[in-house]
């Protein structure tokens, strides 16, 4: 495997990959969770937020970044990240691999080169967010592992 910068022909996968990897998310956890009124109006239209965010992550000229981990020609993950120089911080805004892929460190490896890059451009820190539902659990876990300290944020939702 090796990790490499995006390339505009990667486009396609990571947006199927994105798609892939969040889908159980937002159709089986979130919308049963807060009904259908929240759900379309907060992420009914996940989809095309996503294909739209992707279009817009790697802009290098605007300190935004984007890393494939590469296996043999097939893209198995990335990662999206921006650094904010004048804050000395780096943000991971996205992560994703392949469900055949998971638990073999693509994460880990694609972090740690987020993490490297950032600190080569000036960040101090880094912040990384995630949800705290039964979901998202795998990657707290690999962010407490990479040494990430977990802060409680509580949101909620009403439908009115």
């Amino acid at each position: 495997m090796i990790i490499r910068s995006f390339e505009p022909q990667d486009l396609a996968r990571l947006t199927e990959l994105t798609i892939e990897t969040f889908g159980p998310f937002y159709e089986n956890s979130f919308r049963p969770l807060v009904g259908e009124v929240v759900f379309a109006r907060q992420h009914g239209r996940w989809r095309e937020d996503y294909r739209t965010l992707l279009a817009t992550l790697y802009t290098p000229e605007h300190g935004k970044h984007v890393a494939v981990a590469d296996l043999d020609g097939a893209i198995a993950g990335y990662v999206g990240w921006e650094i904010d120089p004048a804050r000395e911080r780096g943000t991971i805004g996205i992560l994703a691999v392949d469900p055949h892929h998971r638990r073999d460190h693509l994460a880990t490896d694609l972090c740690e080169y987020a993490f490297g890059h950032m600190r080569d451009h000036g960040a101090r820190y880094v912040e990384i967010g995630t949800g705290g539902d039964e979901f998202h659990g795998p990657a707290r876990e690999l962010y407490e592992s990479l040494g990430c300290v977990k802060l409680p944020v509580a949101v909620y939702f009403r439908e009115l």
